[in-house]
């Protein structure tokens, strides 16, 4: 893709953490376009896909039943959401913002196609049908979805573009890797994701009116939940995850602020980042756990 990191470096792209793509849209419906005098369509020399899997949680629960050993990774998501957080303090209000991007890419020498494609665009074709086709970038198989992306992500010359570009308009832009045209679909506030300390939140659920503006989660299992619990936490088990997950947000607000609990930190992390994608707005992780709430906090929780 266009992502700049030092973490993985693929020659001729760079990627950083990958994006949330497959866990925030539908599935693409592609359409073939009709024949042209287009030349056929380019297969890229180059095959940077990579399958990105939620990380499998392994944890010996002790005295809890063995069918915690191994809770599974999130059903039907395709990608790593980790260190994809804007962690409040040094935030700033330039970062805030995130676009959701659509490209294709063809060679720098390849001016007539590009322009050709460029005015096929403006005469209303879909550029991700076109991407399909055309686009010399792995992106090509989902349409040219970028996903959403925010400053310091990209290439600086396809950054500067997109950021400017007005909502749904297809611009073109060149960059080290050849011609894009890119289109920016929607854009949002960037959500945020923060840890809490069990002391501070304890301290939070001492006034009534936090637990009726917040929402709290436990994704642990019920087994779990049976021997230690906080008051006015919904139980959400991680291992559910798929009977849960497509009414989240008609379940819960994503404009309220969010506290997610497991018994170490682990689990409710991965929940915590995944409902970020779906577009929550703050979401907090309880470090540590009800673990560290019992042994730190309130000894009248039992441990396990």
């Amino acid at each position: 893709m266009l992502r700049a990191s030092s973490s993985h470096h693929f020659s001729p792209f760079i990627f950083t953490t990958p994006s949330p793509l497959f866990a925030i849209l539908p599935s693409l419906t592609i359409h073939k376009i009709s024949p042209s005098s287009l030349p056929p369509k380019r297969q890229p020399s180059f095959d940077l896909r990579i399958t990105h899997n939620l990380p499998i949680y392994r944890h010996n629960y002790h005295t809890v039943s063995s069918n915690f050993n191994r809770v599974p990774a999130m059903a039907g998501q395709s990608c790593t959401i980790k260190a994809t957080a804007a962690y409040s303090s040094g935030s700033s209000s330039e970062r805030s913002r995130e676009i959701l991007v659509q490209h294709l890419l063809v060679k720098e020498d390849d001016q007539k196609l590009m322009l050709e494609l460029q005015k096929r665009a403006a005469e209303g074709e879909d550029l991700s049908d076109l991407a399909v086709d055309y686009s010399i970038c792995p992106s090509k198989e989902e349409g040219g979805m970028l996903g959403w992306v925010r400053k310091g992500q990209m290439v600086p010359e396809f950054e500067e573009a997109a950021f400017n570009a007005p909502l749904n308009k297809v611009v073109k832009c060149k960059t080290k890797f050849g011609w894009h045209l890119l289109q920016v679909l929607s854009e949002r506030e960037e959500s945020v994701l923060e840890y809490i300390q069990p002391s501070e939140l304890h301290e939070k659920m001492q006034n009534p009116s936090f637990l009726e503006e917040v929402q709290l989660i436990d994704v642990r299992e019920h087994d779990e939940v049976a021997i230690a619990s906080l008051p006015g936490f919904k139980v959400l088990p991680l291992r559910q995850f798929g009977n849960w997950a497509p009414e989240i947000t008609t379940k819960f607000d994503p404009q309220k602020d969010t506290y997610v609990l497991c018994h170490h930190g682990m689990r409710s992390l991965q929940v915590a980042q995944w409902l970020q994608t779906q577009g929550f707005k703050r979401v907090f992780n309880v470090s540590g756990g009800i673990h560290e709430y019992a042994v730190k906090v309130d000894p009248s929780v039992p441990t396990y």
